[in-house]
């Protein structure tokens, strides 16, 4: 029997076409007008998630 893929976790990453996970940065979702415009562009890059090829298999 194998597991369910958890659907809740999937949905806040993405799958990159060389198989990076990345997720979005922790703190962007609060007004952000007083920043800036260097910093709020910088907000906006995902973050590269790290997870073992386990952890991979069991929640993707």
């Amino acid at each position: 029997m194998t597991t369910k893929t958890n659907k809740s976790f999937t949905k806040r990453l993405k799958v990159s076409k060389n198989g990076k996970i990345k997720a979005r940065g922790a703190g962007r979702n609060h007004f952000r007008a007083k920043e800036s415009r260097r910093a709020q562009l910088a907000s906006n890059r995902d973050v590269v998630f790290n997870i073992s090829n386990k952890d991979k298999a069991r929640f993707l």
